[in-house]
């Protein structure tokens, strides 16, 4: 039987998507491992970013040490972790990811304030706000932009990565790819691989979506968008 066959027999098998080891957990618990690892990454990164971005300061210092992670190997970490009293399973691979994912979330998050204007800060200031105020109703909303960038960013590369869990005994995808490999199962090493990229491609869709939906200049150049063509249709209308 050639490798599609198998392929196309894998994934047609009802069983295959059931049970402990089936499909659809396997999916299950890479999805829960990447959004604990995401969320904590998160707790950790993005308050850190945007109040270093909002004060102006150590924002160079924070971006370096966390892009240290990003030079660093996802599998040193883990295999590191995993000589360690944390040993194996799950929690090392937590911690590995959410060391992965901080580098992106410190980075836009801080950006994404700083990239503020720094005339709209001003004007804000001689309304009247307060500091705090100025960084939740007008730093905070134009930088969510590229915030939501920095969460899609480091969810989507937590996502693909989270299939290493599989090689310190975790769960989630990557054990179809293990298994596929250690029993020479063709089929379901190819469906590990199918159902991760297209899990990292809904994702990317998903947060891709929710980072237009969160732009507050989305409804200012669609309304210029349509003054534009009102203005054409009438200067047609004018020459005709």
């Amino acid at each position: 039987m050639s490798t599609w066959s198998n392929f196309i027999d894998y994934l047609t098998t009802w069983s295959h998507w059931t049970g402990q080891t089936g499909v659809l957990h396997r999916l299950e618990q890479h999805v829960l491992l990447t959004l604990v690892a995401v969320l904590i990454a998160g707790v950790v990164a993005l308050p850190l970013g945007l109040s270093l971005g909002h004060l102006g300061r150590g924002g160079t210092l924070a971006i370096n040490v966390t892009n240290v992670g990003r030079a660093i190997p996802t599998f040193a970490v883990l295999t590191l972790l995993t000589l360690s009293p944390i040993g194996v399973g799950n929690r090392a691979t937590v911690i590995a990811l959410v060391l992965f994912a901080l580098p992106p979330l410190v980075t836009n998050s801080y950006v994404g304030i700083r990239e503020v204007d720094r005339e709209v800060r001003d004007a804000a200031r001689g309304m009247g706000m307060s500091g705090l105020q100025v960084f939740r109703r007008v730093e905070l909303r134009l930088a969510m932009p590229l915030v939501m960038a920095g969460i899609r960013i480091a969810t989507v590369q937590v996502v693909a990565t989270a299939t290493i869990a599989a090689l310190v005994g975790a769960g989630g995808l990557g054990r179809l790819v293990t298994d596929g490999l250690s029993s020479q199962n063709q089929g379901e090493l190819l469906t590990g691989a199918l159902v991760v990229a297209l899990l990292a491609l809904v994702v990317e869709a998903a947060l891709a979506f929710v980072q237009r939906l969160v732009d507050p200049t989305r409804a200012i150049r669609r309304n210029s968008g349509t003054r534009g063509l009102g203005f054409a249709s009438a200067a047609e209308e004018t020459q005709s």
